[in-house]
């Protein structure tokens, strides 16, 4: 009322300046929150420090592989840091997404939906993987000498999981000791259980989804802290890649290399392109939400490295906080679409080596069996070290001369690394998808925060629900 009397007890020019002064300030303060701030040259977005972190790591180990080797404990401290974060954050982002959304009676329908996603996108990554290493053809050639086998030791002491034993894997006798080591099958099945507890407890359940509700906060917030360390520990990642593998593993199974990596921009092209187009999904923004998890996996050959920042990204991106925690931490282990597809290239490898050793002839019927092996088999992997290489050694040990299998095995190993980069990259951008891909299927899919995402609408948005830490995201991220 004080500034209509204001207005009104001015004249008519001033009245007019009047007006005019606001309508001016409105659109100072429209502008300010439609377009975010321009960074300064000198505070480059996260995305920008991870790829300088990059190359600036590739660069050190290639002219100086000894400094390489020896800031790896840098990796290291990174990886521990993230693993810190990953069962707090995965226990309250389901709790408080089942039992604070009152999405109880939507956990089997989602649970059978992204079962279904897994298993097609899965199998499109088999059929591609196959189908390139058959084309390129670059087992050819390589001959399988007696090696020294040392290297699979400890892969030998592991084995797949068959059907039953992945079950009874799924559901922990201790939730404390799945956490200590990092089982994120066994802490999902917890945390989905005790949401539905708590949903079913009514108004007693209540201050625990709060208590739940502001720890996925915290750890979002404790994430962007441990991402400005992110550009040293991926530096130091790609430095001892580098100055441990050195140019020489390039010219002795680049094609296997080369091979690999072709296989993987076709399937994203082809299967992720197609699957982008189908759920109508923005694909200038997915793009955006998940190139740093992609750049972390990348760099640290780690899917775990980049669970926290690819969750976060997910949220942002607007999908239901209920699908993230449950679809995603469960794809780790059932929709390794980059290691399924690495699989498949790296077992006719060394069957086409074994040719070339012994003119033993692997058929296509013999290929595809051994695909559909590998299918289940890879289902088996939940919290084995080394995974996708005691999956190689165990199907190669069925289908290849007894004696070829390990030594094929040991010869990948030299080159696992680089290749490890590759696939886990795909790993994460496959179940960033997953998560986006069943939400539209549940019709929850959040179009507005999509459209925003990484602008200033964005962090508006955020402070307006209370979310700190996605809006400090934004700032840190873009």
């Amino acid at each position: 009322m004080r500034s209509s009397r204001d207005e009104s007890a001015c004249g008519p020019g001033k009245r007019a300046l009047f007006e005019s002064a606001r309508c001016a300030n409105t659109r100072a303060m429209t502008a300010s929150t439609a377009q975010p701030r321009r960074r300064p040259w000198y505070r480059p977005s996260l995305t920008v420090q991870i790829m300088i972190g990059l190359v600036v790591g590739g660069v050190i180990g290639w002219l100086r592989p000894d400094w390489g080797n020896a800031v790896y404990f840098l990796r290291d401290i990174f990886i521990n840091l993230i693993k810190s974060i990953i069962a707090p954050l995965v226990f309250s982002t389901i709790v408080v997404g089942i039992a604070g959304a009152g999405a109880l009676r939507k956990v089997g329908r989602m649970g059978i939906k992204a079962l279904i996603y897994f298993e097609i996108v899965t199998t499109a990554a088999l059929v591609i993987g196959l189908a390139v290493v058959n084309f390129t053809k670059p087992g050819a050639g390589v001959t399988l000498a007696a090696t020294n086998t040392d290297v699979l030791k400890t892969i030998g002491q592991t084995h797949p999981q068959n059907f039953v034993e992945t079950v009874v894997h799924v559901f922990p006798a201790s939730v404390i000791d799945a956490m200590v080591r990092g089982d994120v099958l066994q802490i999902v099945a917890f945390s989905v259980l005790f949401a539905l507890a708590v949903s079913a407890a009514g108004e007693k359940g209540k201050p625990v989804v709060r208590a739940m509700d502001s720890l996925s906060q915290i750890m979002f917030k404790f994430t962007n802290y441990i991402m400005l360390f992110a550009p040293i520990g991926v530096g130091a990642a790609m430095a001892h890649t580098i100055g441990t593998q050195g140019p020489s593993v390039l010219f002795n199974l680049g094609k296997l290399i080369g091979s690999l990596y072709i296989a993987l921009v076709i399937f994203i092209v082809l299967i992720f392109g197609l699957v982008i187009r189908i759920a109508r999904i923005p694909f200038g923004q997915f793009v955006r939400a998940v190139r740093e998890p992609a750049a972390l996996a990348f760099a640290t050959t780690s899917s775990e490295s980049a669970l926290p920042k690819a969750m976060e990204s997910m949220e942002r991106f607007g999908v239901p906080p209920y699908i993230v925690g449950f679809v995603m931490p469960t794809g780790y282990s059932f929709n390794l679409t980059g290691s399924t597809l690495y699989l498949a290239m790296a077992s006719v490898f060394v069957a086409q080596a074994a040719e070339t050793t012994m003119g033993w002839h692997m058929s296509l019927g013999q290929q595809i069996t051994m695909m559909l092996t590998l299918m289940l088999t890879s289902k088996g992997v939940a919290g084995v070290p080394r995974a996708s290489l005691v999956i190689l050694l165990g199907a190669l040990n069925s289908f290849v001369p007894a004696g070829l299998g390990p030594i094929g095995v040991a010869i990948i190993f030299g080159v696992d690394e680089l290749m490890d980069m590759g696939r886990t990259c795909v790993n994460v951008i496959g179940n960033c998808l997953a998560t986006v891909v069943v939400a539209r299927w549940q019709g929850e899919f959040d179009d507005r925060r999509a459209r925003v995402f990484g602008s200033a609408g964005e962090a508006e948005l955020d402070l307006k629900r209370g979310n700190i830490a996605f809006a400090d995201a934004v700032a840190q991220g873009d």
